[in-house]
């Protein structure tokens, strides 16, 4: 679609009749000569005798290409442009962050994978996590696993291929074998520092209790609500086991209740797959559409025109020229 960005410059366009009716003919004196042969001198310069002056006419062709000439100069100060069909680009509304505890209980095989072979807990998470990823489109996503000390496993990225390559990757024990879920959230804060995106949610999956944190988890999630970080917890442990491995499901509660997150209990992968369903139906997907028109400047067609038909009108002038010499001289 042709556009112009100047269009006002439009109202230039009687600017030279305005200047002909306002302004007086330029007057250039000249040392003056009486000569029996006036009238063809006069005839031979084209100039219209008057009183103590000669006024210069202007022929029909003079008159066209002056008028052309004008009108591609304007035509160019209003930048014509050729605007092409609009690109929608989306960008992600959301930040998501995976906290996946690897501490050495996750090797314990109480979970069945998709074929019902007895896996561990973290193979069956794996496995859950890919289906969910796939479906996170749109989604800035973020893994960040936690033992002895939390990690940085995926910082924010949409490539959620290399995301779900990076998860498959993920072993028991790599962070060491405790549990510090407090720190994991606290290293998740400082992860959406640098975000820009209005929605921030974390899913925190942990099959132990807190037992090395120098941040204790409530005080984290506190930090958390303050940000605005929504923390949903997924306990994945046995109720009843005791030592290292005891899952404190009061402390998963009192941190997703604190950023008004929800809690669940994974107890086989069906309910593991459940609850990443119910997840990603609440998180919908949110983006931001932009669209962008690609604008294409066309001010040099006008100008290119314009000075050939400069360059065209002189080259016929200086043809016409010896023509009307020699016609006067007849």
């Amino acid at each position: 679609m042709l556009s112009f960005a100047y269009p006002w410059a439009a109202l230039a366009l009687p600017l030279p009749v305005i200047v002909y009716l306002l302004v007086p003919p330029y007057a250039q004196g000249r040392a003056g000569v009486r000569v029996p042969f006036f009238g063809r001198l006069a005839a031979l310069t084209g100039a219209t005798p008057g009183r103590d002056a000669g006024v210069m006419r202007r022929g029909p062709w003079r008159m066209l290409a002056l008028t052309l000439c004008w009108l591609l100069a304007l035509a160019a100060l209003m930048r014509p442009q050729w605007i092409e069909p609009p690109i929608h680009h989306e960008t992600p509304a959301r930040d998501m962050l995976l906290l996946v505890d690897l501490s050495g209980s996750m090797d314990t095989q109480d979970f069945t994978d998709a074929a019902g072979q007895k896996v561990n807990r973290l193979a069956a998470v794996k496995e859950v996590l890919d289906g969910f990823l796939k479906r996170r489109t749109g989604d800035r996503v973020g893994v960040v696993v936690f033992g002895n000390a939390p990690f940085t496993l995926v910082p924010f990225t949409t490539d959620l291929g290399l995301a779900r390559k990076l998860v498959e990757e993920m072993q028991v024990g790599m962070a060491g074998p405790r549990t510090v879920f407090g720190d994991a959230i606290g290293l998740g804060i400082m992860l959406f520092d640098a975000s820009k995106a209005p929605a921030k949610t974390m899913i925190a999956l942990t099959d132990g209790n807190d037992t090395a944190s120098r941040v204790p988890p409530a005080e984290a999630a506190r930090i958390a609500k303050d940000k605005g970080i929504v923390i949903h917890t997924i306990a994945i442990g046995d109720p009843v086991a005791a030592g290292e491995e005891k899952l404190d499901e009061q402390a998963l509660k009192d941190v997703a209740d604190a950023t008004s997150g929800t809690f669940s209990r994974a107890l086989d992968r069906a309910g593991l797959e459940d609850i990443y369903a119910r997840l990603d139906a609440m998180e919908a997907r949110k983006v931001e559409t932009v669209t962008f028109r690609p604008r294409t400047d066309l001010f040099w067609v006008p100008l290119a025109a314009l000075t050939l038909a400069s360059l065209l009108f002189q080259a016929a002038r200086l043809v016409r020229w010896p023509c009307r010499r020699a016609e006067a001289a007849a």
